[in-house]
């Protein structure tokens, strides 16, 4: 259907709860995301609810090889939303029934649905937003009536009345019921650079440049046809005057795409980068340590800096220099100009290769030098308590000198880049046309295409070099980003996460015969250790048993809590939760069954308030009986002191790794963090070893009575 709508028929259009898989699937088809057909997990019976409906959502796309980003919006923004969200998901309501419209594309004057039929049809913004909204409004449609009734308001104007006031108090109503579907940040590049139109950019970006350079060449020829006819009427002059108004739109064109470009390529990088570092193992995140994730975060700003402007510089002075090069066919010496153009060029690469050397060398010493300076503020505080002061800079100097040497020879050589290749092939150029100027046999008009075609190549060789140096530092700088991007590609353990649905809440003498978690011969060892740190190890737990578990530091204990926690994998073995192993319960689905307050060293307060620490492994933003929730349990744990002494509450910032909070409170906090997230299994390493007796029996409590499941490691 061709025609654009003002109304919708959600009967027809909508898709009903249970296939919302198959909208899915065809919608990444449709919108050129991906090919493949899907196996769509089945809906869960209580598909009604807000969390199902978003696992099982989140679970087909994986399915179907894309995302589903979950989107929010106001009522009042609720038409920008829509005019932008294209290819997604927008729930709606039809009666008591929950459907979907699966919007395809979408801009500001149309948006293209995709209906169960898989026919495509065309409405305005509006209508599809006044179907998101209409069950707001008119629940308060009634009471709107009944006020403009009363006021005397004339029924004429009622209806824009009406209207201004539902904008008015329903337009900071959220509305949570909208997923934007599109790659996972591991994707291919090829596709990712589809969907974002990069290749159709670029080449626009390349025709803008050409037309742009090409009436510059058209003007530097009128003016030189001009002066060696003699001629300057101003009809002349009024044409090459146009010729250069003319360039303008083709400039900003340039600069337009250029700037779309660096945006789009700039936000898939820190995509992938951001993937890439969420899936690092924690062996690879501790081997690291804080100054060189720091200067892998810097290095990255780097590689987009550089990489994109030496890019751009490199694509459009490459294209000059062609352009350059034909000029130079048509001179005096077109052969031997092109041959020493191309020599030259071989130079320029061989020095942007000395230089990249020059440069890798002063970035791996900086980089150290960072790393030792972050690692030693990291630790100031021991270093105050164990070293004295005059000693805290020594070698330091040392370091500063050799980062200087490197320094300046790697600004020797870029300005050797710079200088002599631009200058160097000016003089070639010249003395290349010097016979023919001397022995008069050329006309003027060829010695000044000559004489151009030099100058023209020097412009663009100045450019050229500017971009190899560009180019040579973000490849300096990519070595140290490449495992984040590399990370990112990895499969993703996320299986159907909706299959294994939320055990029941029953007494824990009804469940005595079921089997929570089972481990069955796990072996582990880290990567840099020969030796296996758990061995044939089994174990089985079963719901409301509480289970402690003892042994000497290094035997193990930690690593066997990770493995059942999730946070790593088991080298062989059989582990499996309810029946189900991790593959198929998916790693978000293992951990909302099971929590774990890691050790004091591998748990962390973030820079935030006391409430995202404590509610940070539950939904957010929290709804207002989560900070119910929190609170109590705060006073449960003897947290309560704490809290009054903050001014603001559970919303105090505490500060940078929660400096001002003491060890016995970080403790505190972190148990309470598993504890709120509801799990089937609480798994808590070592977590009552800096507590009081006083405060270690109400933790005891508060735990043995919330917990439904619990493992505790202790030493003996």
């Amino acid at each position: 259907m061709s025609a654009t709508e003002r109304t919708l028929d959600l009967e027809k259009v909508a898709w009903p709860a249970p296939r919302v898989g198959e909208a899915i699937e065809w919608l990444a088809r449709k919108a050129g995301l991906s090919a493949r057909a899907a196996e769509i997990p089945s809906a869960p019976p209580n598909i009604e609810a807000p969390e199902a409906l978003a696992r099982w959502i989140d679970a087909a796309a994986l399915a179907a090889g894309v995302e589903a980003e979950p989107a929010e919006s106001s009522c009042a923004d609720a038409e920008a939303l829509v005019s932008k969200c294209g290819p997604a998901l927008l729930q709606v309501r039809v009666g008591s029934e929950s459907r979907f419209l699966a919007v395809l594309a979408a801009g500001r004057k149309r948006v293209c649905l995709l209906s169960p039929t898989l026919m495509t049809l065309h409405v305005e913004p509006a209508a599809v937003r006044a179907a998101l909204c209409d069950p707001l409004e008119s629940a308060m449609a009634g009471e709107a009536e009944q006020v403009l009734a009363a006021a005397g308001v004339p029924p004429r104007r009622r209806r824009r009345a009406r209207a201004a006031i539902l904008r008015q108090q329903l337009g900071g109503k959220r509305l949570g019921n909208c997923w934007l579907l599109r790659l996972p940040a591991g994707a291919d590049l090829w596709p990712q650079f589809r969907e974002a139109r990069i290749l159709s950019r670029l080449l626009g970006l390349l025709s803008a440049h050409t037309m742009q350079y090409l009436l510059w060449l058209l003007s530097w020829w009128m003016i030189g046809q001009a002066a060696l006819q003699g001629r300057f009427d101003w009809g002349w002059l009024a044409a090459w005057a146009l010729v250069l108004f003319s360039m303008l739109p083709f400039r900003l064109m340039v600069t337009w795409w250029q700037g779309l470009l660096s945006l789009r390529l700039g936000a898939l990088l820190k995509r992938r980068l951001l993937s890439g570092a969420l899936q690092l193992e924690p062996e690879e995140v501790r081997h690291q340590g804080a100054g060189q994730l720091l200067g892998c975060v810097i290095e990255s700003e780097a590689v987009e800096s550089l990489a994109l402007s030496g890019g751009f510089l490199a694509l459009m002075s490459g294209l000059e220099l062609v352009l350059a090069a034909a000029v130079l066919a048509f001179g005096p010496c077109g052969g031997l100009h092109l041959c020493l153009l191309t020599a030259w060029i071989g130079v320029a690469l061989a020095m942007a290769w000395r230089y990249s050397k020059h440069r890798d060398w002063w970035t791996q010493s900086r980089l150290n030098l960072t790393n030792d300076l972050v690692e030693k503020m990291v630790g100031h505080r021991t270093r105050l308590a164990q070293e004295p002061r005059a000693r805290w800079h020594e070698g330091e100097d040392h370091g500063l000198s050799g980062l200087l040497a490197l320094a300046v020879a790697m600004d020797q050589s870029a300005c050797r880049l710079a200088a002599l290749v631009p200058r160097g092939w000016l003089l070639l150029g010249l003395l290349a046309l010097t016979p023919a100027f001397a022995l008069a046999q050329t006309s003027a008009a060829k010695l000044a295409v000559g004489l151009g075609g030099v100058l023209l190549a020097f412009r663009a060789l100045q450019r050229f070099t500017g971009g190899l140096s560009a180019l040579a530092g973000a490849a300096i700088a990519w070595k140290q980003i490449a495992p984040l991007f590399e990370a990112a590609g990895r499969e993703l353990q996320k299986g159907p996460t909706s299959l294994l649905s939320a055990p029941a809440t029953g007494s824990r003498e009804s469940n005595q015969g079921d089997v929570l978690l089972e481990a069955h011969e796990l072996n582990f060892h880290y990567p840099a250790r020969g030796l296996p740190v758990l061995r044939q190890c089994s174990l089985t737990i079963r719901p409301g048993e509480r289970i402690v578990l003892e042994g000497v530091s290094g035997g193990g204990k930690s690593t066997l809590a990770s493995l059942l926690a999730g946070l790593r994998v088991p080298d062989s073995g059989l582990l499996l939760l309810r029946g189900l192993d991790r593959q198929t319960v998916g790693l978000s689905g293992w951990r909302r069954h099971v929590a774990a307050s890691p050790q004091f060293h591998e748990n962390h307060v973030l820079t935030g308030t006391f409430a995202f620490n404590l509610l940070m492994g539950s939904r957010w933003p929290p709804q207002p009986e989560a900070f119910q929730a929190a609170e109590t349990l705060c006073q449960e744990l003897g947290l309560g002191d704490l809290l009054q002494r903050m001014p603001a509450g559970l919303l105090q910032l505490v500060g940078e790794s929660g400096w001002q909070l003491s060890h016995g409170e970080k403790s505190r906090l972190y148990i309470a963090r598993a504890l709120l997230q509801g799990a089937e299994l609480i798994v808590l390493d070592e977590s009552f070893a800096s507590l009081d007796p006083e405060n270690l029996r109400r933790a005891l409590q508060c735990v043995l009575a919330r917990a439904k499941t619990l493992l505790v490691i202790a030493h003996p």
